[in-house]
């Protein structure tokens, strides 16, 4: 049996944890706030056997296997610099880190300690997301030359909110950008891009109220992403290929379902992979899988990925002005 921990007991941590029934052997073993009662009223939810008011008390509590960081994005840094100093195997949300140079800090060190450690991009294990890049891989429609992907929602101004604080790494591209640029990182290798522009309207805060942004890959491949938090958008993804295309529908980034479409023969196919829960345990089932074969990095997700996204946003983020301490 893995034992997960989990630190930050937030909105994306009550899924992870209810989706863990789904994964043979594992179980939500300890979990970790700031805060001791908010520790226990999620412990008690989950039927959780552990919980601490302190990060590094927990850390230091026999029984951990890996843990499954989910604080606000300016915290992912040191809290997995923390548990890898620790000992501990490490499975953090993205964005990985606040910074490329933080994100090579993070790898060296699990390397180091010969720890695992993946960035949580849940994503990349979704059946119908995969299916989707198989079919694009395969020839079905043809060669493909482009992609475009948006994810948007609206988020009235609160200046007390995460997203609107640049003190906790908010923005629009952080937040949800990352999913499209993962996707074409994803679809078009991780090789750096041949060129990346972007341009973003900025809240009052100075961080991305709204971000474009269009990448060209060496092999003549465009992609073109949107993000922002003043609109409610599709949430939807599309490969253009020369004989086709392939229609990921919302929400992209945990779809079960897609549709083909056969330019020549005006064929349209539709490929359903229904799951139960919200989507997580594909995720957790490959850290499971990893630590139970003794790796310290994902195959799915190697450190070079990550690597690639953090530098990737990096860019992005300079070419709109957006500048977080």
């Amino acid at each position: 049996m893995i034992n997960f921990a989990i630190i930050g007991p937030g909105k994306i941590a009550r899924k992870f944890a209810e989706d863990l029934r789904f994964v043979p052997g594992a179980q939500l073993f300890a979990v970790a706030s700031n805060t001791l009662a908010r520790a226990q009223e999620f412990a008690q939810q989950f039927n959780c056997p552990h919980a601490f008011g302190s990060y590094e008390q927990m850390l230091d509590f026999p029984g951990i296997d890996v843990v499954y960081i989910a604080t606000p994005h300016v915290f992912h840094y040191p809290h997995t610099m923390m548990c890898l100093r620790k000992g501990h195997h490490v499975l953090c949300e993205k964005p990985f880190s606040m910074h490329p140079d933080q994100t090579r800090e993070m790898i060296a060190l699990a390397r180091e300690k010969n720890l695992f450690l993946m960035e949580a991009l849940w994503t990349l294990f979704h059946p119908v997301y995969n299916k989707a890049l198989e079919l694009a891989r395969s020839g079905a429609i043809g060669q493909v030359h482009s992609a475009k992907a948006d994810f948007s929602f609206f988020a009235p101004y609160n200046a007390q909110s995460r997203l609107f604080s640049p003190q906790l790494g908010g923005g629009a591209l952080l937040d949800i950008g990352i999913y499209p640029l993962l996707f074409f990182q994803d679809l078009f290798g991780i090789a750096r891009p041949d060129d990346i522009q972007a341009a973003a309207t900025l809240t009052r805060d100075g961080v991305d109220e709204t971000c474009v942004f269009t990448i060209r890959y060496s092999d003549r491949q465009l992609a073109l992403g949107h993000c922002s938090i003043a609109a409610d958008t599709p949430v939807e993804a599309t490969i253009y290929g020369s004989e086709g295309e392939i229609h990921l529908h919302s929400r992209f980034h945990h779809p079960q379902q897609l549709t083909i479409r056969h330019y020549l023969h005006q064929g349209i196919e539709t490929v359903e992979m229904p799951y139960e829960g919200w989507g997580y345990q594909f995720e957790a089932a490959h850290v499971v899988q990893c630590l139970e074969r003794g790796q310290t990095e994902s195959n799915r997700i190697p450190h070079a990925f990550t690597q690639g996204l953090s530098e990737a946003l990096q860019v992005i983020l300079d070419k709109i002005g957006v500048r977080y301490a």
